[in-house]
């Protein structure tokens, strides 16, 4: 089976963001980048469907900035192939970036039998990138998928949606899969696993190669900000039994007319 997963690179967790100058992006300079979370979950899944069909191969794919390729590198060291790696700036729309995924696919020379993403990106949480993906390459696509069986061609995949409901799909490869939490435990890449990483094929392309100009972009970002510092909060003294039914009052008074939640 040739399968495809699809990858990005976003900021940690703990990391401080603060808009760029022009205030079109944030500033990536001092970031640490790690993989997108749920992107570990498609990354294990295609794993593991690899080690029950012999002479599977894993290629992973992600577009954004060359300067850190720490996404491709943790998922070769985990056990995939090889990797592609679109150059682009980090704030692509989601249609620019499918588009891009689509073309490097094609440029790999494999046709897909199936391709796994992650439900979404833990930065933009736009949840689009796959469902174009899939639109784009003409494929079903089952998304927010916390199970997965495979007998063949043929797949079971379960679904979570809201009140925790649970939709069983049933499809045929070659398809598209959006993970969700839950689906697996990702491993974690051993020593030899990240010495092997490193001799791996990471194969670079541009967004020319793959066919995505400037006249592809759906979405133009500006004016980043941070979120306005909260004030500082308010101390009410009730401890005076006489003076409890004022202090509940303007307690209720600050709720209804200054912070307008009751």
């Amino acid at each position: 089976m040739n399968i495809f997963v699809c990858v990005k690179q976003v900021p940690d967790t703990e990391t401080k963001v603060t808009p760029n100058g022009d205030g079109t992006y944030i500033e990536t300079s001092s970031i640490k980048w790690i993989m997108n979370p749920y992107d570990e979950f498609a990354v294990e899944q295609a794993l593991l469907l690899k080690a029950a069909n012999a002479g599977s191969t894993v290629t992973v794919v992600r577009v954004g900035g060359v300067k850190d390729t720490e996404a491709l590198r943790t998922a070769m060291a985990m056990g995939a192939d090889e990797s592609f790696l679109v150059e682009s700036d980090d704030n692509l729309d989601s249609y620019m970036t499918a588009k891009a995924l689509k073309g490097a696919i094609e440029k790999s020379g494999k046709t897909p039998d199936i391709i796994f993403t992650g439900k979404q990106a833990i930065d933009d949480d736009c949840l689009q990138v796959p469902q174009l993906l899939a639109t784009m390459m003409e494929l079903p696509s089952v998304s927010v998928i916390v199970g997965f069986e495979a007998a063949g061609d043929k797949l079971t995949l379960k679904r979570e949606v809201e009140g925790g409901a649970i939709e069983v799909y049933e499809a045929s490869t070659p398809c598209l899969v959006a993970c969700n939490k839950g689906l697996n435990t990702p491993r974690y890449a051993s020593l030899p696993g990240i010495m092997k990483a490193k001799r791996k094929p990471l194969t670079q392309l541009s967004l020319a190669d793959v066919g995505v100009s400037d006249a592809d972009r759906r979405v133009v970002y500006s004016d980043f900000s941070l979120p306005p510092e909260k004030p500082p909060g308010k101390k009410f003294d009730a401890m005076d039994e006489g003076a409890q039914a004022g202090v509940v009052k303007e307690v209720v008074g600050l709720l209804r007319n200054e912070a307008k939640v009751i």
